[in-house]
């Protein structure tokens, strides 16, 4: 008997197109980047690029985000999805600019203003362009620890900051009443409005060119595609449960108080399981944020197409996060978020920590994983303005893996592409004297691959000046794999007048600074991997050479004796009888 049934296939996909939207996808969002980066007025944004721009669908799915940093991975998508809800597609208008800075949706601080542009065609809404960056104050306190969100600054709810293509002036005069730069926070507002537009001026070209339907059936191949090969990833890693654990120095407010990070991972097949049940419950202190999802997400990007552009949500599908409300990264009202971001760069180390019993090749040691940064700010003494610098940002180093020494002087694991701000801008815009940034000699965890090195850096008050740290994992020092040291942790210092130096037990340092008073930063180092012992001769007499280790170390640590001749090459003082 013939089988008479026809024969159903898909919608045939033109893989030119595909390709054609995939790589502009990615180039709208550099080009959001650099237009926001060219007229943003605070270094913040346009030196550390502390934001992410991205394009989203109507239901609010990623389709590309240019980073920034990579903990907005899960923040942007959040917050289009919360507007959609909010309003509904009927109550969004051509002309409408969607904004919040709600720190439990964003999964941030209230600094992360994000504002939305929503794309028509045909008259309904087919995607979002969209930008989150931090502005350098958003009122609240200027110093100090906050223990509640309303000390933090202003919360601005959902509202249209611009309705049916007029702006709310209402909104606006809100906003910059209660900042204390309102001339440069009005520079960076509409550098972010300049960059969602050119997103939207993207995404309508890709459009018009390629008409919806081929659109649509083009992102949704590119995100089964991307699917398709994370799973591909997953199932590589062997099945199992793995689980580790490592603590911050404290929240703040109870010093000395260790809080645990805790994480289960489960491998079954193609799919991935983050458990973070186990968490902290939130503190007291100022360090909780809301972004569990997106440290699961960075760390699984990290393990499948780390280089795999655009970034998108089908990358994520084989991923499920379990977490509960009201720990340190899911977090609860009224938890302060101020410093939401340092928690989670350890939160990722564990989970490398944890697979590291399956893949010990695919992961790192732990690294400095702290920005390693100062709030300074005082009156300007050429024209009495307050001026707000984030002193640091100084990087440091990362874990080494299983064949390879950690990079040095790295920005920490969830702050992607952020850069430092240059020695000769700060001191051309800031009362400060940068007298050094170096290497810090012996930072790194010794081991067959040693880990990168951290920095030092010394920064001279010229007038008087506020300074506060909030700096983590100083007495829990990044860890090694497998017979690996451990690394020297960050560590804050202050230099008196007469250039004593004093170092203290904690990272978090809140001071007063006079003329000619210096504050000194440390960053740790990265972990090692493999026992000391093993490590090549040859790359010990160069970390000497370098400057990277001292001879104590090279002789008691990596067991290396040098010779006449060695120490001759080396320029070191001929050995002690």
């Amino acid at each position: 008997m013939t089988n008479t049934r026809k024969k159903t296939s898909a919608p045939r996909i033109d893989p030119v197109a595909v390709e054609l939207i995939r790589n502009s996808l990615v180039a709208a969002t550099e080009e959001m980047k650099s237009v926001l980066m060219r007229t943003s007025y605070n270094m913040i944004i346009y030196e550390a690029l502390d934001f992410t721009v991205g394009l989203f669908d109507r239901q609010g799915q990623t389709l590309s985000i240019g980073l920034g940093l990579p903990m907005f991975i899960r923040g942007m998508s959040d917050v289009v999805k919360a507007k959609l809800k909010h309003w509904g597609e009927a109550d969004i208008h051509p002309g409408d600019i969607l904004l919040t800075n709600d720190a439990y949706t964003t999964g941030a601080h209230l600094n992360h203003l994000t504002f939305s542009i929503p794309v028509f065609h045909q008259g309904k809404i087919v995607a979002f362009s969209t930008c989150m960056a931090h502005w350098q104050d958003i009122g609240g306190v200027l110093n100090g620890v906050t223990t509640d969100i309303y000390a933090e600054g202003l919360q601005i709810p959902l509202v249209k900051y611009h309705q049916r293509g007029e702006v709310n002036e209402e909104i606006k005069e809100l906003i910059l009443m209660n900042v204390r730069r309102r001339d440069r926070a009005a520079g960076d507002l509409e550098a972010q409005l300049s960059a969602c537009r050119v997103g939207v001026k993207h995404l309508e070209e890709m459009l018009q060119r390629f008409g919806e339907k081929t659109w649509q059936s083009s992102l949704e191949a590119i995100m089964d595609h991307t699917e398709a090969e994370a799973r591909a990833m997953v199932k590589k890693i062997p099945d199992g449960t793995y689980e580790a654990e490592s603590f911050m120095d404290d929240d703040a407010v109870d010093l000395d108080q260790p809080v645990p990070i805790r994480v289960k991972v489960t491998v079954k097949n193609d799919e991935m399981t983050v458990d973070l049940s186990r968490m902290s419950p939130q503190v007291k202190g100022f360090f909780n944020s809301g972004a569990g999802v997106a440290c699961a997400q960075v760390a699984f990007k990290c393990l499948t197409l780390s280089t795999d552009q655009p970034i998108n949500d089908g990358n994520f599908r084989p991923l499920k996060v379990i977490l509960p409300p009201g720990t340190v990264v899911s977090a609860q009202h009224p938890a302060p978020m101020r410093v939401w971001m340092t928690y989670p760069m350890t939160v990722v180390d564990t989970i490398f920590k944890a697979l590291a019993k399956a893949i010990p090749e695919s992961v790192i040691a732990g690294h400095h994983a702290d920005l390693v940064i100062a709030n300074v700010n005082g009156i300007h003494p050429t024209d009495g303005k307050l001026w707000i610098y984030l002193g640091g940002l100084i990087g440091g180093g990362w874990g080494a893996k299983y064949n390879e020494d950690g990079v040095n002087v790295t920005v920490c694991m969830n702050d992607g592409d952020t850069h430092n701000g240059p020695s000769e801008q700060v001191e051309n815009k800031f009362p400060l004297l940068v007298q050094y940034y170096r290497l810090r000699e012996d930072s790194a965890g010794a081991g067959q691959f040693r880990g990168g090195l951290g920095a030092e850096a010394e920064v001279t008050a010229l007038s008087k000046v506020n300074y506060q740290t909030r700096i983590d994992r100083v007495n829990n020092t990044p860890w090694g794999l497998n017979q690996g040291h451990a690394a020297k942790g960050n560590q804050v210092g202050m230099r008196h007048k007469d250039g004593t130096l004093k170092l203290f037990n904690t990272g978090k340092v809140n001071m007063r600074l006079n003329e000619g008073e210096s504050y000194v930063l440390y960053s740790g180092g990265g972990g090692g991997f493999g026992a000391p012992k093993k490590r090549d001769r040859q790359a010990v007499l160069r970390d000497l050479r370098l400057g990277y280790v001292s001879e104590t170390v090279a002789r008691e640590t990596y067991g290396v004796k040098l010779t006449a001749k060695e120490r001759q090459a080396l320029r070191l003082p001929a050995a002690q009888a």
